[in-house]
């Protein structure tokens, strides 16, 4: 409409002030008007029709007119004929038939003239109206503006609060039903009842018609108002593709659409009344539990079933799903066919028969292969457990089904998908949802679209819509990514299906997401126990004057004759039979089994497995100098391509490393990959600059310094038949992408996922992720974990938010027991891991780190690991290992002796420093400076947790005569000191020292410090051994952000700890 007013106002310049319209007829160039404003070389009042030249020209063709007519051209011939004969200005002229096909943006003029209804006519010679034109524009901005706004006016909502209810606007628009607001979509134009009966010709971007090129305006808007402001609103224009917009269309607004077969209308209440019937037998049995039952929602199932049919129609094989607790029985009940007596012993509180903590009913998840009866195909169904943390589930989902996709082979999504249902308050509010659907194009983790269902209750626990979000609907969220958003009430169940289908078909042509936004309502509280009339006694005296869908739709069929009610009777109460049924046997269990509740199954991964062996991890030679090479080296045979000089000196210092037989950090790490690779291991590197690596040491992508988007990543080069390596930058995001590589690692235990932290100091963004799923995942729901976290982690003087990983908090969360000390055996080592809920180290060595990383695929079962990783120390000229602590038959040491001067004369060693991670440099050279080498020992814990109480007991036996500290470079209420002190207690309860008198002074003297003076006094006396504290002082913030405060700090800690 823009460009075509804006043709009308270039062309009102024309002189002698003629009507657009008039002038129209007369442009010989007009009979095939170009609406495209950007075509207008010039303005027409540029060019005027008639100036010295012209004027003469055509006076003088006059002349020879009159002389002799056939000394003219025949159109001169007919122009002079008709304007002799008293032709109107402008209607003289008569253009020649125009052959040529009309361009993309062209229409021709008589398609904008209806055939009859009193208006003139191009062929009649009459000038036409601009009124015609003005108001074929006004139609189509009528039909954009329905397609724009229609949704703002639809009847969504089934208690019609926020609609109201419809009414009549007057009769101009011919009794047409419209609602109050109706200047939201007609505001262009007010037509008058005379017009309803004319013909209008439909855009191209219109689908109202089916066939049908034009229609009357009465039966324009009569669509429009059926498609657009009925049941249905659907969000959809501000999608910057044409194709899908069209395709939109194509499918929500020709007549009818919505109609569905008597077959699929019994289909639908069946469905319908298994959801409604769960409910009520839960509401009967139960009636004081909370279930956070689907009441007011109960359409949900039947949506979610229609989804899987029409998904699965089209190829899809395996569903993943993610949902919160409202309507989750249900869900497992009727959707994936969970059997109803497994669901039902949840409720009788009988102790579990496996180990593990377990969780609440309405958080557990599960996993099904079951036929579909519909489409008669198999299907794999995936509810995945989450806690009460609502959206948390989101990216969890989302990696478990791009691992799924990857493994499968699956690289367009056709096989594997994942729904998220949502609620409406969570969905508006909580951030993850945000950072979960900015993952939804990024190659490394699209799952090629989600279909996201709301159940949107119109309310938040207790709290108004209008005060938990700022925007006008819950799901304007998913505007960022281009996804279609459907509206739909929920008390319409065909209009529901039908914008089912529709999402499921978006996903599978477009592969992008989709959001289905069921309108409804909460029929009891936030739980069955929970009043709702204390805070929403407007609302809650509504819902229960409002009938159940069930009820509903059942009368609505009955009348349709469709079902007769004997027929509706006869399907609840054979659905009461069988959970009545399901019932009593449940009655007969004796306990509950976590794992039948397992959501990502290993099949194969344990059978037949020592559950106490761990393979090794040492590597041969051969291996660590062929995958040196490769990642010492530029991409072969690619002479052309350029890399950056800087790069090229890292590459030469490492292939110097090689020869050397020696690796530092980044060298190590890439030998653990490269290894596991060999081995037909998946490995996975995920995170926030991890290609690079925030502190330059990684490379583990070249990029093509002259060709964009060249690259070459040697790991994924080292071996013709290795496994696929990944490393991948991820967005900006903590929570919920660690959350995707939570979701990932579950899915296959023989796959090595790491998430890297820019800074360790990030990770508590993700902190909710950390609680709820890598710490407690495997007691809550069995479900165990291999993941990684690389914390970047030390006190350099880089301030409060790039030194601390917050060691403290991962040891807190230890599950071992600060009183127990296990009791030694051969297998001591992987029995502490299996018992452990996830292991936490600060690695010193890069051997350290190629055996713990490998270690993770080598122990028979899967735990996370949380690993403190340095800065400082990837350029540390003693930060080095050598192939020989690599080499078969070595393995992982979970405490690093002292191997100097003090350990050859144990007995004469006066102090021994416990300490881990990089401070162990600091105290290494202060040691050597002093001159302390044979008087202090320092003891490295490369793992913390598990505590190794077996290897620090023979060290500390080593050293009977020593005073013995703990030594770190955090705080004294931060890193690991709260954590190692009680289990050195413990430790030490039983380890005696015996220590000689002196005059200079007793034991507490030579244990905190004394007199230096000789010992003269030769008796000796039993006491208990202690540890001591040598570290920074307590403090809130983590680090200084002063360089002089912290220098000093750390000359403190040096200090003390050289004080015999």
């Amino acid at each position: 409409m823009h460009r075509a007013r804006v043709v009308l106002q270039a062309s009102s310049k024309i002189g002698n002030s003629e009507r657009f319209a008039s002038w129209l007829i007369k442009n010989p160039q007009a009979v095939a008007m170009t609406i495209n404003a950007n075509r207008l070389k010039s303005s027409t009042a540029a060019e005027p029709f008639l100036n010295g030249s012209s004027s003469a020209y055509v006076e003088t063709m006059y002349n020879n007119w009159l002389t002799d007519p056939n000394s003219v051209h025949a159109s001169w011939d007919a122009f002079f004929r008709n304007a002799t004969n008293g032709a109107q200005p402008g209607v003289a002229y008569t253009p020649p038939p125009n052959l040529a096909p009309y361009a993309k943006n062209e229409v021709p003029l008589t398609s904008l003239i209806p055939a009859s209804g009193g208006m003139p006519s191009i062929a009649s010679g009459s000038p036409i109206n601009e009124k015609i034109i003005d108001d074929h524009l006004a139609v189509q901005a009528i039909i954009r503006s329905y397609q724009s706004r229609g949704h703002l006016v639809a009847n969504l909502d089934p208690l019609g609060i926020t609609t109201g209810d419809p009414v009549s606007s007057g009769d101009w628009h011919g009794g047409l039903r419209a609602f109050a607001n109706e200047a939201v979509i007609r505001q262009h134009v007010r037509f008058d009842e005379a017009d309803m009966d004319r013909v209008f010709k439909l855009p191209s971007t219109t689908f109202i018609g089916e066939k049908e090129k034009a229609l009357p305006l009465r039966e324009i808007l009569n669509r429009l108002e059926q498609a657009y402001c009925n049941n249905i609103g659907i969000e959809f224009m501000f999608i910057n593709s044409l194709e899908q917009c069209n395709w939109i269309r194509q499918r929500m607004e020709p007549p009818n659409v919505t109609k569905m077969s008597n077959d699929q209308k019994r289909l639908i209440l069946a469905r319908l009344s298994r959801s409604a019937g769960f409910e009520n037998f839960l509401a009967k049995k139960w009636s004081s539990e909370k279930r956070f039952g689907l009441e007011g929602c109960e359409i949900l199932i039947p949506a979610m079933k229609q989804v899987i049919d029409t998904s699965t129609k089209l190829g899809v094989e395996s569903i993943i799903m993610g949902m919160p607790h409202r309507g989750r029985l249900n869900v497992l009940a009727n959707v994936c066919r969970k059997p109803l007596h497994q669901l039902f012993t949840q409720f009788a509180g009988l102790e579990a028969e496996d180990d593990g903590s377990g969780d609440v009913k309405y958080h557990l998840g599960t996993y099904i292969e079951r036929l579909n009866r519909v489409t008669n195909k198999n299907i794999r169904l995936a509810v995945c457990a989450n806690p009460s943390h609502l959206e948390a589930v989101d990216p969890v989902v989302q990696g478990k089904t791009r691992a799924e996709q990857f493994y499968r082979g699956d690289n367009e999504g056709k096989k594997v998908m994942s729904i998220l249902l949502h609620g409406d308050a969570a969905f508006a509010g909580q951030g993850v949802v945000f950072e979960t659907m900015h993952l939804s194009d990024l190659p490394a983790y699209t799952t090629h679209g989600t279909i996201h269902i709301v159940a949107n209750n119109q309310i938040g626990f207790t709290t108004d819509p209008r005060h938990s979000r700022s925007s006008a609907y819950c799901t304007d969220v998913a505007r960022v990514v281009n996804a279609p958003i459907f509206h739909v009430n929920s008390d319409n169940p065909e209009a529901v299906m039908h914008v089912c289908n529709v999402a499921a078909e978006w996903r599978a042509t477009f592969h992008k997401d989709v959001v289905i936004d069921i309108v409804s309502y909460r029929r009891n509280g936030h739980n069955e126990v929970d009043e709702p009339m204390f805070t929403q006694p407007l609302m809650y005296q509504k819902i229960r004057k409002t009938k159940p869908v069930l009820e509903i739709y059942a009368d609505r069929l009955i009348k349709e004759g469709v079902v007769t009610a004997e027929e509706v009777k006869d399907v609840k109460d054979k659905y009461e039979k069988i959970c009545e049924d399901a019932y009593n046997q449940a009655k007969q269990e004796t306990h509950i089994k976590y794992k039948d509740w397992l959501d990502s199954p290993w099949s194969g991964f344990f059978e037949g497995k020592d559950p106490l062996k761990m393979s090794p991890t040492g590597v041969v030679e051969e291996t660590l100098v062929h995958i040196g090479k490769r990642f010492s080296s530029p991409p072969p045979n690619a002479a052309e391509f350029e890399i950056h000089k800087g790069l090229l000196r890292i590459l030469k210092a490492r292939m110097e490393m090689v020869e050397k037989r020696t690796v530092d950090w980044a060298l190590a790490e890439a030998m653990a990959f490269g290894s596991l690779l060999k081995e037909g291991i998946h490995v996975r590197l995920s995170g926030e600059d991890v290609e690079r690596g925030t502190f330059s040491h990684r490379h583990h992508v070249l990029h093509h310094q002259k060709v964009d988007k060249a690259t070459y990543c040697a790991l994924a080069h080292l071996y013709p038949d290795q496994a696929p390596y990944t490393v991948c930058n991820s967005s900006l995001s903590e929570y919920g992408v660690l959350g995707f590589e939570v979701g990932y690692s579950v899915t296959n235990p023989n796959a090595l996922v790491l998430w890297e932290a820019q800074f360790g100091d990030f990770n508590n963004v993700a902190q909710c992720i950390i609680d709820q799923f890598i710490s407690s995942g495997q007691a809550k729901w069995v479900r165990q974990s291999g993941i990684v976290l690389l914390q970047p982690h030390g006190m350099e003087g880089m301030g409060p938010e790039h030194s601390s990983a917050r060691l403290e908090r991962f040891l807190q969360m230890s599950a071992d027991d600060p009183d127990y000390m296990p009791p030694e055996s051969p297998d001591y080592e992987v029995r502490q891991l299996h018992d452990c809920n996830w292991i936490v180290a600060n690695c010193s060595t890069p051997a350290s780190l190629f055996h713990i990383l490998r270690r993770q695929i080598a122990l028979p079962f899967r735990k996370p690991l949380i690993l403190m990783t340095p800065k400082s120390l990837l350029r540390h000229p003693e930060c080095k290992s050598s192939f020989d602590e690599m080499a078969e038959g070595t393995t992982f040491k979970r405490v690093l002796p002292e191997e100097g001067p003090a350990s050859e004369n144990p007995d004469k060693v006066r102090k021994v420093a416990f300490c881990s991670g990089r401070v162990y440099y600091d105290l290494l050279k202060e040691r050597r400076d002093r001159g302390l080498e044979k008087d202090i020992a320092i003891v490295r814990l490369e793992q913390i947790s598990p505590f190794p109480y077996d290897q620090l007991k023979s060290e500390i036996s080593k050293y009977p005569n020593a005073q013995l500290v703990w030594s770190q470079e955090e705080h004294k209420n931060m890193g690991s000191w709260s954590y190692v002190e009680p289990r050195f207690r413990t430790l030490l309860r039983n380890q005696k020292q015996i220590r000689r008198k002196t005059q200079g002074g007793g034991w507490f003297s030579q244990l905190f410090g004394g007199s230096d003076a000789p010992q003269t006094d030769t008796q000796t006396e039993t006491i208990p051994r202690i540890i001591s504290y040598n570290g920074r002082a307590t403090a809130a913030s983590p680090a200084t952000g002063s360089k002089a405060a912290h220098n000093k700090e750390l000359k403190n800690l040096l200090d003390e700890f050289c004080v015999l």
